[in-house]
């Protein structure tokens, strides 16, 4: 089958010919039609600091996808040959102490798909069917190849209640920034505030929904609160920019007793104003992948009530394209990135 392999630890990435992985008596053999590009593929196309830590070569990357089931292992019961069907990209162990008290998010045991074992960049991926998802029919093939990072999304926003709340979303341009200011007004928000320095992300921010985007190398979140006339702080923070300086923004805008969701992977070198933080009695809690699998029930019920998401889809190319559609991703003037495998 053609796959897209991590082949050398260099930058970079290549199409190659490689078997057709083998279905265990617990596993899922999914027929490609769409993968997606996530910022951890760009991570390790760019073989940066974290991807140089984490990825073994030769590695098929890619764990944003959706297909048809086309082998099914002798025990699995949950899905049929023919199903369309995604999976969470997160493998937990099933035995730690989280994964037993339902927390299978932050298993002690993480695999993940196209990071620490072979995704769904290619013709055909095997995945255990316990992460196996049927979504419902009535959700395009497109929006279902995008399902993970919408998770994600999901995940931040909806940590902390939002109904006639304001929000502040640094990094609001990029593709999770925008589907959870979506799913912020989708949900009841009262306003909604992005920051990011893109111009074309910036666009893309206020398709998705926000009341007020600023450029914070150029304007101070406080002349956007002043527009909205808020006379307050922020309730709740959605910080998915991973910059020291706007998540320090953000603390400095947050009202007292203000909750923050943190998504975005801060430099180690972050100072954080912790007399602020004390003082103004801020709740944070770190945000990774889905909650499995209540983040999912909640997603399919959002598409199913109307929430439209589509706006953050900006390219598609078919796979023999993928040279260019990381180069735009690199670029970062676009949205979520879509693989055709047809």
């Amino acid at each position: 089958m053609k796959a897209i392999v991590k082949r050398k630890p260099e930058k970079g990435i290549w199409m190659e010919d490689v078997p057709i992985p083998q279905v265990g008596v617990n596993d899922v053999l999914i027929k490609i039609i769409k993968s997606a590009i996530c910022g951890t593929d760009l991570h390790i196309y760019k073989w940066d600091e974290w991807a140089q830590r984490t990825i073994k070569t030769p590695l098929i990357i890619g764990h944003e996808y959706v297909g048809i089931v086309a082998e099914i292992g002798e025990e699995v019961k949950n899905v049929k040959v023919g199903d369309r069907v995604t999976a969470e990209g997160h493998i937990a162990c099933g035995h730690c102490r989280n994964c037993r008290r339902g927390r299978q998010h932050i298993c002690d045991h993480m695999v993940g798909i196209g990071v620490n074992r072979d995704g769904g960049f290619a013709e055909y991926v095997s995945v255990p069917f316990t992460n196996v998802l049927k979504i419902n029919e009535k959700i395009p093939d497109e929006i279902v190849s995008i399902m993970d990072p919408f998770g994600n999304a999901t995940h931040t926003a909806l940590s902390f209640p939002l109904i006639g709340e304001d929000v502040i979303v640094t990094g609001a341009g990029g593709p999770i920034g925008c589907m959870a200011i979506a799913i912020c007004k989708f949900v009841g928000a009262r306003n909604v505030v992005g920051s990011e320095t893109s111009p074309y992300r910036r666009e893309l921010a206020k398709k998705m929904g926000a009341d007020e985007v600023i450029d914070p190398l150029q304007e101070d979140i406080s002349d956007a609160m002043n527009r909205l006339g808020m006379v307050s702080g922020f309730d709740v923070g959605l910080e998915v920019s991973g910059s020291a300086q706007a998540f320090n923004d953000m603390i400095n805008h947050m009202y007292n007793g203000g909750k923050i969701s943190l998504l975005g992977i801060l430099p180690n070198t972050t100072q954080i104003p912790w007399d602020k933080v004390i003082f103004k009695g801020l709740q944070m809690k770190g945000i990774t992948g889905r909650e499995m699998y209540e983040t999912w029930y909640k997603m399919e019920k959002m598409l199913l009530s109307g929430l439209d998401i589509s706006p953050v889809i900006t390219h598609r190319f078919h796979v023999d394209e993928y040279q260019k559609a990381f180069e735009i991703m690199e670029q970062g003037n676009c949205g979520k990135i879509i693989l055709n495998w047809d």
